[in-house]
């Protein structure tokens, strides 16, 4: 299987040195590089996304970057994967890009063969995230979580899930009804904006909500 690829870059020793990476992959073929996000979008616009495979982005790039980049892409090229590369390690950025379906970010010291691994991984059909991008995500999102406050009886549900009590005997303990402690699980998982109860707590205890 070949694989067609753009990259978007306005540094042309970054475009170089990935041209130098690929050719050690005769899998993939660079269709076309661009100095930003513009450049991409008329391209695309013009011949379709239908033959190519995965766009490689940085994220600041002039006329427009790679988050505003990935957005479009994703919203009239669906089938087409991206993977950003940059040097800036964001948070809140990440978080965009995660919310606009990106497929993949490493930061641009990555090793050749994290590089490589990303891109096969994406054409793949998978996801890749380095562990210093999923780092700096998850820190980014417990941050923001921060604000979260929650009430005194919440505090006191949340800590008997977190001592691993059954709904009954938390019921119990507090003298109120199963149903009401259901009531207060669901709303705790909706404010904590998690999935399930080992979320829950775990989310709980990282960013000290059961600390007081």
């Amino acid at each position: 299987m070949k694989y067609n690829l753009i990259i978007a870059d306005d540094h042309k020793m970054f475009i170089d040195g990935l041209t130098s990476i690929l050719q050690d992959a005769p899998e993939f073929t660079i269709t076309i590089t661009a100095k930003n996000g513009a450049q991409v979008v008329k391209y695309l616009e013009i011949n379709s996304a239908d033959n190519i495979h995965l766009l490689i982005t940085d994220l600041t790039m002039p006329e427009m970057n790679g988050i505003e980049l990935n957005s479009i892409v994703k919203d009239k090229f669906p089938s087409l994967k991206t993977l950003v590369v940059s040097m800036h390690i964001d948070g809140h950025m990440i978080d965009t890009l995660i919310k606009n379906n990106v497929d993949g970010y490493v930061p641009k010291n990555a090793e050749k063969d994290e590089l490589l691994e990303a891109i096969r991984t994406i054409v793949g059909g998978k996801k890749y995230f380095s562990s210093e991008i999923k780092r700096a995500y998850t820190d980014a999102i417990f941050a923001s979580k921060k604000e979260v406050t929650l009430t005194t009886r919440e505090k006191e549900v949340l800590k008997l899930i977190a001592e691993e009590f059954t709904t009954q005997e938390i019921a119990d303990k507090l003298f109120l009804s199963k149903h009401t402690i259901e009531s207060y699980r669901k709303n705790l998982i909706s404010k904590l904006e998690v999935k399930n109860l080992a979320g829950l707590t775990k989310h709980a205890i990282k960013i000290g909500l059961l600390d007081n």
